[in-house]
């Protein structure tokens, strides 16, 4: 549109050049021609609009809001109006005690009372998009600053409601799903009556005061050393119970042994191994005698 209002203006000059009775007069006809021709590019060019993927246009003539949405692709409109670009792709708004981590600068937890009256600080993540149908409205009722108007102040008031139902340690271990689950709900309705779509609800960190932070791991240590104690008498039972097998088996072997041996039958075993003794290669002399004992002599002594 700039360039239109340029090309106007030089058209006037040439104008005004033209009627003057001086040397000039003659260039008057050649700027006359240049401002036209910039006056009808810059129509042209006002009257085409290019809206990008992922994008929707919104128009407005004279401050009033059309309820039809540029979508995109290349579109010829009236030259007079604007367009104003929406993204309608997911977006992504995170609130975190980490520095830089979210969208504002510092610590933008959310810092909330539970049930017991302990302060408890959640870093969330809104993925959300805008409704493309609903993109006029949203312009004319709450502009393209959307995001700090309404998808910051709902999320943080919507949290900071629904903890009040919930104790610090439920809130942090069982029934952390459940807040999740509830507080996605209730943002969702107040989202989808401003022409916002919410797609997913990310709680990615709660943090409890230190002192109930002690208290738990206490508790976690006292469970691990009560479970690890377990283990012990576990093991200590199977290796008695192991120890009276092998107890057992050594019993039934020498009731074996005593019962089923002869007084023959031990001295075929001796004999045996009488004759193994003189068969090594460390060469002995056996004495057999009268008695129980034989008597073995070394030949390298």
């Amino acid at each position: 549109m700039s360039v239109f209002i340029f090309g106007l203006l030089i058209m006037v000059v040439g104008i005004i050049i033209g009627r003057n009775e001086s040397i000039i007069q003659r260039s008057g006809k050649w700027i006359r021609l240049a401002g036209v021709s910039l006056a009808i590019i810059g129509l042209l060019m006002a009257s085409v609009v290019q809206i990008n993927a992922g994008n929707v246009g919104v128009k407005s003539l004279f401050g009033k809001i059309q309820t039809d949405v540029l979508r995109s692709g290349l579109h010829f409109i009236n030259p007079l109006m604007d367009v104003t670009v929406l993204d309608i792709k997911t977006q992504n708004y995170t609130m975190s005690g980490i520095h830089d981590e979210g969208e504002k600068v510092g610590d933008d937890a959310i810092r909330v009372l539970t049930s017991d009256g302990l302060e408890v600080t959640i870093d969330l993540t809104v993925l959300f998009r805008l409704n493309e149908s609903d993109a006029p409205k949203l312009v004319g009722e709450i502009g393209i600053n959307y995001v700090d108007k309404i998808v910051r102040p709902i999320t943080r008031t919507k949290i900071r409601d629904n903890s009040v139902y919930y104790e610090a340690v439920a809130l942090y271990s069982t029934k952390r799903d459940e807040f999740q689950a509830r507080i996605f709900k209730s943002i969702e309705v107040d989202f989808k009556n401003r022409g916002l779509f919410l797609e997913q609800l990310l709680v990615r960190n709660i943090t409890l005061p230190s002192s109930v932070r002690a208290t738990i791991e206490g508790k976690i240590n006292a469970e691990q050393e009560a479970q690890k104690m377990q283990f012990v008498l576990q093991k200590e039972k199977q290796e008695a119970e192991r120890k009276r097998v092998e107890a057992q088996g050594i019993a039934d072997y020498q009731r074996i042994i005593n019962t089923g041996l002869t007084d023959k039958q031990l001295q075929y075993e001796q004999i045996k191994a009488m004759k193994e003794i003189a068969l090594s290669q460390n060469a002995k002399i056996v004495v057999m005698g009268k008695g129980n004992a034989p008597i073995i002599l070394d030949t390298k002594n």
